[in-house]
């Protein structure tokens, strides 16, 4: 089975130059969580051996529908790595992904480390240093984006990078789940949102993405970036788009996907 697993993560890492793959059918059942998980920590490690640094994690599926459509009944979760942040207002080139998506997020930057397997929401939010407006550019290394869960898992959550407002806000006093989010790409809304989207409040992800780690001996860290999931649908990217995503209350965030015409 471990061959299998390497199999599985070589084919993934190489999908990364370009030429996407067919659903890991041959290697993972469509729910095999373990096995999933497995293939995702042998590139994890791998990267880590190139030299890529973890400063966070993504908690993806946060959203019922999402969660229904994928036959699970919980979120996953993806690494996310010192090379994959984007600089607000800055510029990702399309040489670096295949079929790319934006979605808007909150995201929090930690103060203190989160090491219970049973991390509360109270205890999320007492251990938050910034809340953030941010985006996610999600990707796939699966053709057509048809996943099942243990392809996305296995793909590292399906992830790519991430922009986070420069400037981000002390979690007292904020209404993380009553937060609208609006995202436009060329000034044009393209999706729209509440902070409740997130398992019914951002802290409910964090805390779920904190206890989940804790138990498998990886808690999340001070200093940590955890994005907490998206907070409406996820939108196609094409060379040239501006996005610009605003989180009420909370901030702005932006990136343009290649050189602006």
């Amino acid at each position: 089975m471990e061959k299998h697993y390497q199999e599985a993560a070589r084919l993934l890492r190489d999908a990364y130059q370009g030429t996407p793959l067919l659903p890991l059918r041959d290697w993972l059942e469509p729910t095999d969580m373990v096995g999933a998980y497995a293939v995702q920590e042998i590139n994890t490690r791998f990267w880590e051996a190139q030299g890529r640094k973890i400063v966070g994690r993504k908690a993806g599926l946060t959203a019922k529908a999402v969660q229904k459509q994928l036959g699970v009944d919980q979120p996953d979760f993806g690494v996310l790595f010192d090379d994959m942040e984007v600089a607000d207002g800055g510029i990702l080139s399309p040489t670096r992904c295949i079929q790319p998506k934006a979605e808007a997020e909150i995201a929090f930057i930690l103060g203190a480390a989160l090491t219970s397997p049973d991390t509360t929401p109270g205890e999320v939010a007492a251990a938050v240093a910034t809340v953030h407006a941010a985006i996610e550019i999600v990707d796939s290394r699966i053709a057509d984006w048809k996943i099942a869960f243990a392809d996305t898992v296995a793909d590292n959550g399906s992830s790519a990078f991430y922009v986070l407002a420069k400037d981000g806000l002390p979690l007292d006093g904020l209404d993380l789940e009553g937060a609208p989010m609006a995202m436009t790409i060329n000034g044009e809304t393209v999706s729209t949102g509440i902070g409740a989207a997130a398992l019914g409040s951002p802290l409910n992800a964090a805390a779920w993405l904190a206890s989940t780690l804790a138990e498998r001996g990886e808690p999340l860290r001070a200093g940590d970036v955890l994005l907490a999931g998206a907070l409406g649908p996820m939108v196609a990217l094409t060379p040239g788009d501006h996005v610009e995503t605003t989180v009420g209350g909370i901030g702005t965030c932006s990136f343009t996907y290649g050189e602006t015409q």
